[in-house]
């Protein structure tokens, strides 16, 4: 089932520079997919950093809508912002618990994923939590021999999810997960009928389905490709429109932007768009490094960056798009320019490019 493409701008009622627009229907679609591949395990959501960047209460209520019941957050702040959204939902910290943050914790109804001893400990009698294991990523996590040490200090509250986090389930065939997979299940056997959680987004598909009682996708749900030696199987949830602000032609021999890093060796027509670093677009996207700049869509055309990326604006050869003027909206991210791709051509993560989705962009929400 496939809805529509994202409708057009409203040209005539839209005076921003910037649009970012945000198809929850796509979202929901890529939920329901990985819940049906995960299934019968309970698909929850990651919707941490204000859902990687798309905004984490329209996200949160489109889930809500389509059957979601449990999502993940990184702070007690955040949490707090969930549980404004539904009353009923499961949301989780994934912070942790900080020293004498139990009783914020508690008045919201938040379940803290526990991290240590010392935090269970504190959260004591405090309410539902989880606990977390570190099988690898050695960053949060009590150790695989704290599991005896962990179950009896905790028998007074038993825990209600036990889980760790995989390092390189992007890689199926790198040994570790393995390794992950056999040192957890060593963890839950101290914990008998407690309900474990193992899978991120690309962990729901390695060959192996180590899916157990809960999935956390999160970078998948957004339209991030969770198998990367292998086409998206995720549909574009975002698309990033900036308009043209300016056009120009410089001779052979001209150069554009901070610092002359790229000179023009031909006739060439420019167009400055309305969108930069301040707007989260990574400076690494820039011309004149050892990769390809990156692109955008053009007149559906791609058109390469030219120069630096600077605060607020990015500079594109158009030389190929005659028809582009002033006025006209430029596409950065979309369908056929999705997050993996700018990432590929800026040197980093589509996690990234999500997570810096600039607050200067004016938002629409369709689909929802």
């Amino acid at each position: 089932m496939h809805a529509p493409s994202m409708p057009a701008i409203d040209r005539i009622e839209l005076s921003e520079t910037a649009l970012l627009t945000v198809d929850l229907f796509a979202l929901t679609q890529n939920w329901r997919r990985l819940a049906e591949r995960c299934a019968p395990t309970e698909c929850a959501a990651v919707v941490k950093a204000n859902a990687y960047g798309l905004g984490l209460e329209p996200v949160m209520r489109a889930l809500l809508a389509a059957g979601c019941d449990t999502f993940f957050v990184a702070t007690v702040v955040e949490g707090e912002r969930a549980r404004a959204v539904s009353k009923e939902a499961i949301v989780y910290v994934l912070d942790g618990l900080a020293p004498g943050a139990a009783p914020r914790l508690k008045a919201a109804g938040l379940r803290p994923v526990l991290n240590s001893l010392a935090e269970i400990g504190e959260w004591s009698d405090a309410g539902a939590a989880a606990l977390h294991f570190d099988t690898g990523m050695n960053r949060l996590g009590l150790a695989p021999g704290e599991a005896g040490a962990a179950a009896a200090f905790s028998r007074g509250a038993a825990p209600c999810l036990v889980m760790s986090h995989f390092v390189s389930a992007q890689s199926p065939n790198d040994p570790r997960n393995a390794r992950q997979i056999e040192a957890f299940a060593a963890i839950r056997a101290h914990f008998p009928g407690v309900p474990a959680s193992l899978c991120n987004s690309s962990g729901i598909f390695l060959r192996s389905k180590p899916h157990l009682d809960l999935a956390r996708p999160g970078y998948a749900l957004y339209g991030g490709n969770p198998t990367p030696a292998q086409p998206n199987p995720m549909r574009a949830v975002l698309r990033l429109e900036a308009r043209i602000l300016a056009t120009r032609e410089i001779d052979a021999g001209e150069c554009v932007g901070y610092d002359a890093t790229w000179t023009a060796t031909r006739r060439t027509r420019l167009a400055t768009i309305g969108a930069g670093y301040a707007d989260g677009l990574p400076i690494g996207a820039s011309s004149g490094l050892s990769r390809p700049p990156a692109e955008a869509l053009v007149a559906g055309r791609r058109r390469p960056i030219v120069g630096r990326v600077s605060m607020d604006f990015v500079v594109l050869d158009v030389t190929g798009a005659p028809e582009a003027k002033r006025g006209d909206w430029v596409e950065i991210l979309g369908e056929e320019i999705g997050v993996d791709d700018l990432a590929a051509r800026a040197g980093t993560i589509g996690y990234e490019i999500l997570t810096r989705l600039g607050g200067r962009y004016a938002r629409r929400y369709v689909g929802g």
